[in-house]
């Protein structure tokens, strides 16, 4: 016979308990993301031609309030390179291809 373990199972509850987002706030949130977005993909819209049939397929961060860009070949190079570079600063990733995003919706 097997011995039968009597592991409590953990109540989950949320990770905050007192911080809820009021509507307001989420729709503000919301839309400063697309402005971002929004800023990015201008940018992002200028460089792609040029960039794209040198480097097709790889990996491109904006960052909006300077304009500059950095690319590498997979995301991961990408990512510790634009942290070391802006650490403070928000940037946005998109893929050089036709449709700036990675993978199929």
């Amino acid at each position: 016979m097997t011995a039968i373990s009597s592991k409590k199972k953990l109540q989950q509850r949320r990770t905050l308990p007192g911080h809820k987002l009021s509507l307001e706030e989420k729709l503000k949130r919301q839309a400063e993301s697309e402005a971002f977005y929004q800023c990015c993909y201008v940018i992002f819209e200028k460089l792609s031609p040029e960039l794209m049939s040198q480097h097709y397929n790889w990996f491109i961060s904006i960052e909006p309030d300077t304009g500059d860009y950095i690319i590498a070949p997979n995301r991961d190079n990408l990512l510790l390179h634009s942290c070391q570079t802006y650490p403070h600063k928000r940037s946005f990733i998109f893929r050089l291809n036709e449709t700036g995003v990675c993978g199929t919706i």
